[in-house]
């Protein structure tokens, strides 16, 4: 006669419903005094005893079994849904993006606890065909964090994405400068637009376009300091920009720069065509300080500002305004100073790189010096005509 299990010691039935092996094991009792079972189930009996025994190994390890269709799909989703929490909400949107375009239709229907190294290399290596190598670590650390947390959460042993190296994507979209004459058409065809003051601005001192969008009027000193010692020409304060927080893109980019005349003329007239929006906005307007606003006075988003650039610079001479974006009149700036022989050192200072120190000790009323080297020599490269 077989001999009868002891009592806790579980069992193996078949479940006519189901039409599948069920193998059963008791664990005790948890805090409320529930009986802890654990179950596995197969097609043969073999295969139930087996799926139980991992079950039990997962729970030796301390491991909280997860269900068993949970898959990559569901990970990612719990991330984006409770692991984003605080961050601002551009990370949010790309992060959102990356993962429901690249991630969740290529492998969310993987179990998780199924997905393999192997898969993910796989799957990368698709990518690379076609994605650059930026969007490429964009993806893998999209799915590297939601594993992560999953794990945290013991939903999974271990987490195979960390092991799996990110190949070289395909090459982005190289950067390019303005050339002199190509600067002159760009601003000879923005003037009369409502991006022409941005434009000027943007290609005259080198700031960032996330700097620019961020800017407001306190920050811009048209008249200077002339009863300073010495006197202060026009300035602005480059020290906010539109990341989380307001701050700009690192400490040492907060700089303080001198303004050509060209931008200075701009902004006087921005100054008196904003008095007039403002009018016409009437009780629409949202009053935020800003330089460079909407037409109710909210903050531009990056996709305004790309598509007016656009089509202010629509007939400009030599230049298809399709292959051009706003932050490549930063580039242009760099590339001008260069031309015209001021040294890489005064360049690095003027837009605001880690590497060099921008600022220095703080000035009077808290106003870091000004560095002027960038507005005397694109006065000399755009000259103004004193008849104008």
């Amino acid at each position: 006669m077989t001999k009868r299990r002891s009592r806790g010691d579980g069992g193996l039935h078949w479940d006519e419903k189901r039409q599948r092996w069920i193998a059963t094991a008791s664990l005790g009792y948890d805090p409320s005094g529930k009986r802890i079972v654990k179950r596995g189930s197969g097609k043969t009996k073999t295969e139930a005893k087996n799926k139980l025994k991992e079950v039990l190994r997962d729970h030796e390890d301390g491991l909280a079994v997860a269900p068993t269709g949970y898959t990559v799909a569901n990970a990612v989703n719990d991330w984006l849904m409770y692991g984003l929490a605080g961050r601002d909400k551009a990370t949010l949107d790309a992060c959102t993006i990356l993962s429901r375009t690249h991630v969740i239709p290529a492998i969310g229907a993987r179990k998780l606890r199924d997905l393999s190294a192997e898969d993910v290399d796989r799957w990368l290596a698709a990518k690379a065909k076609s994605l650059s190598t930026r969007t490429l670590q964009g993806i893998h650390s999209c799915l590297n964090r939601a594993v992560k947390r999953a794990m945290a959460r013991d939903k999974v042993k271990r987490n195979v994405v960390e092991l799996c190296s990110i190949p070289k994507g395909q090459p982005g979209r190289p950067s390019k400068a303005l050339t002199f004459a190509q600067a002159e058409a760009v601003l000879e065809a923005a003037a009369g637009t409502s991006m022409h003051t941005y434009i000027v601005l943007a290609l005259l001192t080198g700031a960032r376009t996330e700097e620019l969008r961020a800017l407001t009027w306190e920050h811009v000193f048209l008249k200077g300091e002339p009863d300073a010692s010495p006197p202060i020409p026009p300035y602005v304060a480059v020290w906010r920009s539109v990341r989380s927080g307001g701050d700009t893109k690192t400490r040492k980019s907060r700089r303080t720069l001198a303004l050509p005349a060209r931008c200075v003329e701009v902004l006087w007239q921005q100054w008196e065509d904003q008095g007039w929006d403002r009018l016409a906005a009437g009780d629409d307007w949202e009053e935020h300080g800003l330089v460079f606003p909407s037409a109710v006075g909210k903050e531009l988003d990056s996709t305004n500002v790309r598509r007016a650039f656009r089509a202010a610079i629509d007939k400009a001479d030599g230049v298809n305004a399709a292959d051009w974006t706003p932050r490549e009149l930063r580039h242009s700036f760099v590339s001008l100073l260069s031309d015209s022989g001021v040294p890489l050192e005064e360049i690095s200072r003027l837009v605001g790189h880690s590497g060099t120190a921008v600022t220095e000790e703080v000035y009077r009323k808290q106003i870091r010096p000004v560095i002027q080297t960038g507005a005397v020599a694109m006065d000399g490269i755009f000259k103004v005509d004193p008849e104008r």
